[in-house]
């Protein structure tokens, strides 16, 4: 008998792709309005852009989720779809953050963070238990963590200072450096140091913005985060083009 691809394991009954979505969207936008009224802005349109940036992550989310479609979404999908509902709540808290209005440095941002990361700790195993892990999955699981990661970077610049955007924005700045370079494209294999690299700076940022941690301690945990990132990414840099120029034509 032929062996059979595991079939990826719904989220309870059969949840289609577009209702998956509505409910992200619906969920990222009343975590926008909690958080203003928890704020409680001065400036309306100040509260206006806190609400329309709960919702910035959704298109990532709709794009990355398109892939399954007719299918159901999977548990993983679902766990790491609360990493978008997270981000959306965070990118609130920044823009009332850069109009004065709320501290990037609380109890409870660091409590949200802390459990939006979690998130990315857990929906791994899950896809694997469920036999639902694939490039689908890896993919939703990438952006998600790249969109959460530009969020606490804004939140961790206005503590350290700007530079520290350099760590949202680098695979952003990848993507586009491989409209240009097309060994860039290429995919790139398993690497234990790249997943650590990329999953530690998540905590980096979570450490620069807990109340107790002083300023210049912060600071130097988000170097360091940086550093190790330029590093991370120099690396593949170096093996994509590599890999291209001693491949045979």
């Amino acid at each position: 008998m032929a062996a059979t691809s595991p079939v990826p394991a719904p989220l309870g009954r059969l949840r289609r792709v577009g209702t998956v979505l509505a409910v992200l969207a619906v969920g990222q936008l009343l975590a926008g309005v909690l958080v203003v009224l928890l704020a409680a802005p001065a400036s309306r349109l100040l509260a206006l852009g806190a609400v329309l940036a709960a919702l910035a992550t959704w298109p990532v989310a709709a794009s990355t989720l398109r892939p399954r479609t007719p299918g159901a979404v999977t548990a993983a999908d679902a766990l790491t779809l609360l990493r978008h509902l997270g981000a959306g709540a965070l990118a609130a808290a920044a823009v009332l953050d850069l109009g004065g209005e709320l501290a990037a440095r609380s109890w409870p941002l660091a409590a949200l963070i802390a459990t939006t990361l979690a998130t990315d700790a857990l929906d791994g195993p899950i896809a694997r238990r469920t036999g639902s892990a694939g490039p689908i999955g890896a993919r939703i699981d990438m952006e998600a963590d790249a969109a959460l990661v530009m969020v606490l970077s804004v939140l961790a610049a206005t503590v350290v200072g700007p530079w520290a955007l350099a760590i949202g924005l680098m695979r952003y700045a990848f993507v586009a450096a491989s409209w240009v370079r097309p060994a860039l494209r290429e995919p790139m294999a398993f690497s234990q140091f790249r997943r650590l690299i990329g999953g530690g700076q998540g905590v980096a940022l979570l450490i620069a913005l807990v109340p107790v941690v002083p300023v210049p301690a912060a600071a130097a945990v988000v170097a360091l985060a940086l550093a190790l990132l330029v590093v991370s990414f120099g690396r593949d840099v170096v093996r994509l083009e590599r890999a291209q120029r001693t491949a045979p034509r």
